[in-house]
């Protein structure tokens, strides 16, 4: 058995790519436009799987973005996605500066959640060993839900 990708239904593609891409950090390795289906598929790869998404297609995220259908809730989406970060307080950082609300800090050094623009929770975990807990992560309190 192989894991090859999660598909999350997208309302905006250019908004979802913009984070996706442009503040969460994936890079989109292949595209399907399908006019008769009236649909894009959009394939991100975290920046570490690039090379082997390439070849064998796997681990992707499939942003699906169906050209007449703009809201998605409840019963359309699911629990969430998780990416392995090498430094969890750069990322939520860098994150933050791009204007994305980090919903569940990382107080603990290892865990912490944001939403995409279509409120689907991303988990964000720490490679290896929890860091040490520091401020501002440590007292942050949650915002919204996760």
């Amino acid at each position: 058995m192989e894991y090859l990708h999660t598909m999350v239904r997208v309302s905006n593609l250019d908004q979802s790519l913009d984070f996706f891409c442009n503040k969460f950090g994936l890079v989109e390795v292949r595209r399907i436009e399908n006019e008769k289906g009236r649909f894009t598929l959009v394939f991100l790869a975290a920046p570490g799987d690039v090379e082997k998404a390439e070849h064998t297609r796997a681990p992707l995220l499939e942003l699906t973005y169906n050209w007449d259908e703009h809201e998605y809730a409840g019963g359309r989406n699911f629990g969430h996605l998780a990416y392995r970060v090498d430094d969890i307080y750069e990322t939520c950082r860098k994150l933050m500066d791009a204007g994305v609300t980090i919903n569940r800090p990382p107080r603990d050094g290892y865990m912490a959640f944001v939403k995409t623009p279509d409120n689907i929770s991303i988990e964000l975990l720490q490679r290896g060993d929890p860091k040490p807990a520091q401020e501002p992560w440590a007292s942050m309190q949650n915002t919204g839900t996760w």
